[in-house]
């Protein structure tokens, strides 16, 4: 391949991924990203939760039609749901875990490589139950990508050193290619889910302005991290 043929590659390379960024910033223009903390917000996503995990054969069929565990409850959860025109498009739960606050679920299953971080001082976020509304999901591609920015935000607004992602093995090259993440462990039984789960990492001190490059939507406000994540009382 000669050298004209190279430019004219890494434009196109670098076009489309404008033109993706774009799509995804027009999504997020439409999407309504809510803190679930009543009841009847939880609700709804948890239903959400079981449909999807239904799907996917990660759990069995219970009569309340909803999907919950114990760490939907610590007090370094939080849980959103994003919505389009109005209907529940997508949700995922963050725990920002450190040394004072240890609860999170990726713990229970690797504590071996895990705790030495939070016994260092290191701030983590893990992110679990990324589930979407199967219709949508299919009517938006940039859907997995709007609601990963939480994991960026919540980085950005609690100072976070790693990013942990718990994701099935069919899942990890897209986390790899999209976002830099690095296996850490594979295949170990996960809570509450009947199939098992690799997690994987990415320091985000070094892969953030990387990710600000390539996803220029993942930039956020001072004012956007505050209203999402800092509870009043």
């Amino acid at each position: 391949m000669g050298p004209e043929a190279t430019r004219s590659t890494f434009s196109d390379h670098a076009g489309a991924e404008s033109s993706f960024s774009d799509r995804v910033a027009q999504l997020l223009a439409r999407i309504d990203c809510r803190r679930a903390d009543s009841s009847e917000q939880r609700e709804v996503i948890f239903r959400l939760r079981y449909q999807a995990y239904m799907r996917e054969g990660a759990i069995s069929p219970n009569s309340s039609g909803v999907f919950s565990d114990p760490y939907d409850e610590t007090d370094n959860a939080y849980l959103f749901g994003l919505y389009i025109d109005g209907a529940l498009a997508s949700s995922i739960r963050l725990h920002v875990a450190s040394r004072e606050r240890p609860d999170f679920p990726s713990l229970e299953v690797s504590p071996d490589l895990l705790q030495p971080q939070l016994d260092a001082g290191e701030v983590l976020v893990d992110s679990t139950h990324l589930v979407a509304d199967e219709g949508l999901s299919r009517l938006y591609r940039g859907l997995p990508y709007a609601t990963l920015r939480l994991c960026v935000l919540a980085a950005e607004h609690f100072r976070v050193d790693h990013l942990l992602a718990p994701v099935r093995a069919e899942h990890q090259a897209f986390y790899r290619r999209a976002f830099n993440y690095q296996l850490i462990y594979q295949q170990r039984p996960y809570p509450h889910l009947a199939k098992p789960i690799s997690v994987m990492t990415v320091h985000y001190p070094t892969a953030v302005d990387q990710l600000y490059r390539r996803y220029p939507f993942f930039r956020s406000t001072v004012f956007e991290r505050r209203k999402l994540f800092e509870r009043w009382r």
